[in-house]
């Protein structure tokens, strides 16, 4: 049995998505839950690859902040 130690909870356009942070007998890990027209996808991180799955997320993030068209002028 998962003893959930943090989570959170996010709505983006029609997807929700379920962020735990959990515990078991075999240890730590990041469960991503991701539910959209009735269907659910779950990604699950191992806690000893959190802070290079945090990396890699950071440099993806950055990159496609850099080529982001600008913004259009507020009128």
């Amino acid at each position: 049995m998962d003893n959930i130690i943090a989570t959170r909870e996010v709505q983006v356009e029609r997807k929700n998505f379920s962020i735990q942070f959990r515990e078991n007998e075999r240890g730590r890990f990041l469960r991503i839950i991701e539910e959209a027209h009735g269907r659910r996808n779950t990604v699950i991180v191992p806690s000893s690859g959190l802070d290079d799955f945090f990396a890699a997320m950071q440099v993806v993030l950055e990159a496609a902040a850099a080529s982001a068209p600008p913004a259009a002028p507020a009128v």
